[in-house]
């Protein structure tokens, strides 16, 4: 029995240049960097020695930078992706490290495989640019994930600080220096905000979209509304707060209910991939007694498409939206 190590070989490398850029951004900006760290990123820029409003200008910048690029060739494709993992990296370096990063896939392909030369470039690309996005992917899914966990508690508190007395920028400031990040530097840009002038209300809805959660929506039109028609905001953030949570346990509940029917999906759309790369694996000339017969291509592509189908499908039958 002959075995290829070509595929076992692309997976390698794959996850080497993964495991690459998150090396690289990690040595990059330290610890300063993780989530739900006991100090906040803002609030330990601050107690370095940074001036308030040269943290507010370096975070904002941050927050904002990507979105600002998307005219950069491909970069839209990304954008969206970065602005919501925060990415510290600018989009130039970005762009810059799917280069490096397919260069060094290149040369893993040359190194470990006989394929031709175009091949090694074509994969080489998909590699450097998929892994980038992967790895960007990856990190905007935990930092919203997280961000939702931490929206009904910095809700709480600014309850329990209304209710106290304090004015609603304190209570901001309060969420700023007691909630970790990703909210807690959020809402320390919007503290900073107004405290230059800005309106509370108006930096709330630009949070809300560059987070793209409805949850803040709601808290962005409640601020608006008490401070257009007034009322007591205490009892309104209360009442919010309730309905964070509970939309928060629907989710989880949904989720639940879906995981199944979801790794199921999973299993029957990856499972002949899984196959086809098992038999390349095992005997790699498996298919050379039919792949030169009139039907091989067509047959290919019939199999290619319904796999497809089914991963539609099944995206569809378990999206289910709250």
């Amino acid at each position: 029995m002959i075995i290829s190590p070509t595929p076992i070989i692309y997976l390698l490398i794959f996850v080497a240049v993964i495991l690459l850029v998150e090396g690289i951004y990690v040595l990059a900006f330290g610890k300063s960097i993780s989530l739900n760290s006991r100090v906040n990123r803002r609030l330990e820029m601050l107690e370095k020695g940074g001036r308030r409003d040269e943290v507010l200008e370096q975070l904002r910048k941050q927050a904002t930078q990507h979105m600002n690029a998307k005219g950069i060739p491909l970069y839209s494709v990304l954008a969206k992706k970065a602005q919501l993992a925060n990415i510290a990296f600018s989009p130039m370096v970005l762009v810059l490290l799917m280069v490096v990063l397919s260069a060094f896939a290149f040369v893993g392909l040359s190194v470990a495989t006989e394929a031709a030369a175009l091949v090694r470039i074509a994969i080489a690309i998909v590699m450097g640019v998929g892994g980038v996005y992967l790895w960007v992917s990856m990190k905007a899914s935990k930092r919203i994930r997280l961000a939702e966990e931490q929206l009904p508690d910095a809700v709480e508190l600014m309850v329990r600080s209304l209710r106290v007395g304090h004015p609603f920028s304190s209570a901001v400031q309060a969420v700023a220096k007691e909630i970790a990040d990703p909210l807690g530097s959020e809402f320390g840009i919007i503290a900073d905000e107004a405290a230059y002038g800005r309106n509370m209300a108006d930096a709330l809805k630009e949070l809300a979209e560059r987070l793209d959660m409805q949850d803040l929506r709601f808290l962005a039109v409640a601020v608006s509304i008490q401070q257009t028609s007034g009322g007591n905001l205490a009892e309104v953030l209360e009442g919010l707060a309730k309905v964070i949570r509970a939309r928060f346990r629907l989710f989880r509940r949904v989720r639940a209910i879906t995981a199944e029917p979801k790794w199921s999906g999973v299993f029957l759309s990856s499972f002949p991939l899984v196959v086809l790369v098992v038999i390349q694996v095992v005997s790699p000339n498996y298919f050379d007694d039919v792949k030169e017969t009139p039907y091989f291509m067509p047959a290919a592509i019939a199999v290619f498409v319904l796999l497809a189908c089914n991963i539609a499908f099944m995206k569809v039958m378990t999206t289910i939206k709250v």
